[in-house]
């Protein structure tokens, strides 16, 4: 049976803006929303708001207006009973002309903490209660590439697990941690990143620190457009396995005989285990030319 990412992991992909979709789930503290986009060159301004309901006309919990006006600034707001309430105005512009971005939203106990290409931006403190948010509106001269709701809470008879935690976001390269709780099965790890021109070289590891044996190496070989998949087990690589490439979001999901890789939310290929316990899998690793925006076990 296929593995098919549940609603609030399945990112959108290039959605037509004006946008307004729903947050599955709504929000809980701890979670996060990752964008990426580009701003046009003839900017005036855009918006995203979190709304209350699925409905142009439901209370703004937060509205994050960035306005390009020769006083170039952001200000944020919130709206209830169709009533604006007193705006914040931050007199500093996060985005650039004919750039492209990344943002994060992160939903803490105080408020919405705003990350904008890795830098802290300004929290804005909530003004309704962030469990009432249902759904996120964008407009205005903004293109968006990416959304994705990161951290929702999945019941658990879902059947999918290991997506617990926080993420972490722009880690540096190479990249080296332990994997809380390691690998079981249907654990799954995203890893969100981007692949700079004239990039050679990158490789992401599952190992067992303890042997420093390499279960799962994923390595994109970015000029011959293939990605390359091995073990090393006792200092010894095995046979390549080859696919044609495609990278920006991955994620990687374990079962008991293999290790499913999906690309963009579409099935790229298995890899099946070739150490006897893929359990003691406790490490991850990334390496070579490429930029990471997350990574979330």
């Amino acid at each position: 049976m296929s593995f098919v990412a549940p609603p609030g992991y399945q990112p959108i992909y290039g959605p037509t803006i004006p946008y307004l979709g729903p947050i599955h789930g709504g929000l809980r503290e701890g979670m996060s929303i990752y964008l990426q986009g580009s701003i046009p060159e003839s900017i005036t301004r855009f918006f995203i708001n979190l709304l209350c309901g699925e409905s142009e006309s439901s209370d703004i919990a937060l509205h994050f207006n960035p306005r390009f006006d020769g006083w170039d600034k952001v200000v944020f707001n919130s709206c209830q009973d169709g009533t604006w309430q007193s705006e914040e105005k931050i007199r500093s512009m996060p985005f650039q002309k004919g750039q492209v971005f990344e943002m994060v939203i992160i939903v803490t106990s105080q408020g919405y903490q705003i990350s904008v290409n890795g830098n802290e931006f300004h929290t804005f403190q909530h003004r309704i209660p962030f469990e009432r948010v249902r759904a996120m509106q964008i407009a205005g001269d903004v293109s968006i590439q990416t959304i994705n709701v990161i951290g929702v809470s999945l019941p658990e008879h879902s059947g999918f697990q290991g997506m617990g935690g926080q993420p972490i976001y722009n880690p540096p390269v190479p990249y080296s941690n332990m994997i809380p709780g390691g690998m079981y099965p249907k654990r799954t790890i995203i890893i969100r990143g981007m692949v700079p021109y004239g990039a050679q070289r990158i490789c992401i590891n599952f190992m067992v620190s303890r042997s420093r044996d390499i279960a799962f190496h994923l390595n994109p070989r970015v000029r011959e457009g293939i990605v390359v998949r091995n073990s090393m087990i006792g200092g010894t690589w095995g046979q390549e396995d080859r696919e044609l490439l495609c990278h920006t979001c991955m994620s990687i999901r374990s079962g008991n005989q293999r290790f499913k890789v999906f690309v963009n939310g579409q099935h790229l290929f298995d890899f099946f285990h070739r150490l006897q316990s893929f359990n003691e899998i406790d490490l991850l690793e990334i390496n070579g030319d490429v930029q990471i925006s997350y990574i979330h076990f």
